[in-house]
């Protein structure tokens, strides 16, 4: 690898020379900037674009010496992504923001920054984090939103600190907030919002800890109607990707893999751990390696998960049914998974009126030979009807 690095620098290098010689260094300085400011203009048009397009858009913009005195000199960071760095501000009025400084390194043609402006900049849904504003100013891009005193979901559900830790009762009114949350971008619009990126670091609390799905940077905006689309890589966070986005032979990409990522949220925020813990040791609970698999297991063979020593019987139905319905949601095959808006209505139901999910698998090989053409089966006594799929050709070496 590092030969073929010194290669490509001594080829580089010999061109390089050979332009200067022939041409002159003047012209060649001018060409290599010519290309960085043609490639950087791009973006920025990209953006400007956008924002002629939309200006029907509710959020302010901002200037960046706006966003600086906001953020006092960017003084007290709050957090750090993949897609940029978040800073706790003052808008003149007092009220607390969080101020997200897109990254430069990953502009994407200002890709990400057209992502959550154009979703999530268009509405306003009490478990929707709302952007108040934005900046594109030069190089500096920034998005303003709500500030969310309590943090993100993954620490309460993943922490050892007992001061930390949240009641099943409030565990499941944030996973009944976040279900309607991905309900009304799935079917509140007048566009198709799918999240892409639904996972705990993703859901912000408020002071209430009113949950907020938060982070639009993989989000795409599809019509309502069956529509196909193509995009070049599976996006998302793994353990959460749905698997369609990788084997393509299981059904068409939809609304359906935000339904699988909510499953795969919703198991982990009851079962209080990761859903996939390679640290547990090879025992008699070695299928706990995989949680879903071992809950199911639990769950046909009668028994209660014990979440907690001193969880009461009312606890405890709490507990099987948000199980049961992550299991629903997590099923292999996107056709056998419920809408968002059937998994609100079955958190909101009697745990009597659900059916008992099909055992989960990990990957379409571990499927028995006698389920591959069962394409039929129902979370509920009444069947769920299907509706907006749509297909994605998707690169599995390119996951963002």
């Amino acid at each position: 690898y590092l030969g073929q690095l010194l290669v490509c620098a001594v080829a580089y290098l010999a061109l390089y020379v050979a332009a200067k010689f022939t041409v002159g260094f003047p012209f060649v300085t001018a060409l290599v900037i010519y290309k960085w400011r043609r490639r950087h203009l791009s973006m920025y048009e990209n953006i400007e674009d956008f924002l002629r397009s939309n200006n029907n858009l509710m959020p302010i913009r901002y200037s960046y010496s706006d966003i600086k005195k906001m953020a006092r000199g960017f003084k007290d960071k709050l957090g750090e992504g993949g897609y940029g760095s978040v800073y706790k501000a003052k808008l003149r009025s007092g009220r607390l923001v969080a101020i997200k400084m897109l990254s430069k390194s990953k502009t994407n043609n200002g890709q990400d920054f057209i992502n959550e402006v154009g979703t999530i900049g268009r509405i306003r849904h009490v478990n929707v984090v709302r952007l108040i504003g934005f900046c594109v100013d030069g190089s500096k891009r920034a998005l303003v939103y709500d500030f969310m005193p309590n943090g993100s979901l993954e620490k309460y559900i993943f922490s050892q600190q007992g001061d930390v830790s949240l009641s099943c009762h409030k565990i499941f009114e944030i996973a009944h907030g976040v279900a309607r949350g991905i309900e009304y971008l799935h079917q509140g619009c007048d566009m198709q919002i799918l999240h892409f990126d639904i996972k705990p670091h993703n859901i912000l609390l408020d002071e209430n800890f009113t949950p907020k799905v938060s982070d639009f940077g993989l989000a795409r905006l599809y019509p309502l109607d069956n529509s196909i689309v193509s995009l070049t890589a599976a996006r998302g966070t793994m353990g959460y990707i749905a698997p369609e986005l990788f084997y393509k032979n299981i059904g068409g990409i939809s609304y359906k893999a935000d339904v699988y990522s909510f499953g795969m949220l919703l198991m982990e925020m009851t079962g209080r751990r990761k859903n996939l813990d390679v640290g547990i040791e090879q025992s008699s609970q070695f299928s706990q390696i995989y949680f879903p698999t071992w809950v199911s297991d639990q769950l046909k063979a009668g028994k209660d998960i014990e979440i907690g020593d001193d969880a009461t019987d009312e606890e405890k139905k709490i507990i099987k049914k948000m199980m049961m319905v992550a299991l629903w949601c997590i099923q292999m095959k996107p056709i056998e998974r419920p809408s968002m808006n059937k998994v609100v209505e079955m958190l909101e139901g009697e745990i009597e009126s659900l059916q008992m999910p099909p055992r989960p698998f990990l990957y379409p090989q571990q499927i028995p030979a006698d389920e591959v053409g069962v394409d039929n089966r129902s979370p509920c006594t009444s069947s769920a009807s299907e509706s907006g799929e749509i297909t994605l050709i998707a690169d599995a070496n390119e996951v963002n």
